[in-house]
């Protein structure tokens, strides 16, 4: 009971400290409005040429659009959460602090980026996907239990997130600069969650091997549960397997990086 009302205490001040950056939120939802709409016309023209293309009608690929905008902040999809902090961190020395508190490292963190996460979800990722769903034509569904389906998935998508970029920022207790890997967090987050285009659109046979990679779980698995192409049950399965795989793994990472005890700058 300590514990967990450790880590509830944690995800809140993760909550807090995003909701101060108010004149930051705005921009973003700014951002991610401008965003949408050139995503949505340049999914509109696509779709005209190609229709049903990956198997969505123009409704879907427009829902699509607002909900990537919706999730981009939210799942950190190109970076832009704890990860960047971890890794100055690791640099400075001052993960040791980290290492010394009565808390586990990697759980910690977890429950910090979650309360990032829901406030980026509610703070900036509501407004741009409520102005698509009143300006153009969108693939909502009208069963509530669809909507309490897809918000499991994203709970179960900000951990998968999570996991991947907890191993990127543990590659900072190797590399001299973390730079590197924060840009490939960027190229991949894009390309391989499907935020450009989704990855049922992708030629196979590299559709199929994107949509088993554990970027699929961001964004791909939540729309396709909204929009009623896949089963939840499936799709929960799906994610909460490649939550367990890259926590496991990011424990494992964890307990190599701490026994080595290479503190750059420390």
């Amino acid at each position: 009971m300590g514990s967990a009302r450790l880590y509830a205490a944690v995800a809140a001040g993760g909550f807090r400290r995003y909701a101060t950056y108010r004149v930051a939120t705005a921009a973003g939802v700014f951002t991610n409005t401008v965003f949408g709409l050139i995503l949505v016309y340049t999914y509109l023209a696509l779709w005209d040429e190609r229709p049903h293309l990956g198997g969505y009608d123009q409704a879907q690929a427009v829902t699509y659009v607002w909900l990537g905008q919706a999730l981009f902040a939210t799942l950190a999809i190109q970076g832009g959460g704890f990860e960047i902090e971890l890794m100055e961190r690791i640099r400075t020395g001052e993960v040791a602090v980290d290492l010394y508190r009565p808390a586990d490292l990697q759980a910690w963190w977890l429950a910090s980026d979650l309360g990032r996460a829901l406030f980026q979800l509610l703070g900036r990722g509501v407004l741009p996907f409520v102005f698509g769903a009143l300006f153009f034509p969108t693939a909502l569904p009208l069963d509530p239990v669809t909507w309490l389906a897809f918000a499991v998935t994203i709970a179960l998508a900000m951990v998968v997130s999570y996991g991947i970029r907890f191993l990127v920022a543990l590659s900072g207790f190797w590399l001299m600069d973390g730079t590197g890997a924060v840009q490939v967090l960027m190229v991949t987050g894009m390309f391989f969650s499907g935020m450009a285009l989704p990855l049922n659109a992708f030629p196979r046979p590299l559709g199929d091997i994107v949509t088993l990679l554990p970027w699929s779980a961001l964004l791909q698995t939540p729309a396709d549960v909204l929009l009623g192409r896949t089963d939840p049950w499936p799709a929960f399965a799906f994610q909460a397997g490649w939550a367990v795989v890259l926590l496991a793994v990011g424990r494992l990472v964890q307990g190599a990086a701490t026994r080595r005890v290479v503190v750059q700058g420390g």
